[in-house]
């Protein structure tokens, strides 16, 4: 017997999967021959602006800062009872730490909501934390197909 395949999920099952945010692994290019810079994090998605937001921590000894504006891309994915569904978006961050009240990044910030996940050893009152878009230059679901099987 063949394993299913994947097939595309369109936008409306897109968006059911991302919800208004999650935990997925944000990766950032590091050159040639390096292994990607990779962390868990976790996410707040503008369904409206197709926008993924970002609260990143930048602790002294984080590698973040050496990275943060390299290409990036966010993996986030499920297993339900159908099966499994993830989502890739690749990109650039785009800070929004000080972004103008009125802008529209921080307008999509209002309708998302970032999961607050505490896997620092030091109270987040002790952390750097700054507020980051990605506006994917590409944004693809796939789910996996058991049909024909």
């Amino acid at each position: 017997m063949e394993a299913p395949s994947p097939v595309l999920m369109d936008e409306e099952e897109l968006d059911a999967l991302l919800g208004d945010g999650g935990t997925g692994v944000l990766s950032f290019s590091t050159g040639d021959g390096v292994p990607p810079y990779s962390l868990p994090v976790s996410y707040g998605y503008d369904a409206p602006g197709r926008a993924f937001y970002f609260r990143l921590a930048f602790p002294t000894d984080a590698g973040k800062a050496e990275v943060i504006e390299e290409p990036v891309s966010f993996v986030t994915y499920e297993r339900t009872d159908e099966g499994w569904r993830s989502a890739v978006a690749t990109g650039h961050l785009a800070e929004v730490t000080e972004a103008d009240y009125d802008s529209s990044e921080l307008q999509g910030m209002w309708r998302i909501e970032i999961p607050l996940v505490d896997i620092f050893e030091r109270h987040p009152r002790e952390i750097t934390f700054r507020y980051f878009r990605l506006a994917p230059e590409r944004l693809t679901g796939r789910k996996e197909s058991n049909e024909g099987y």
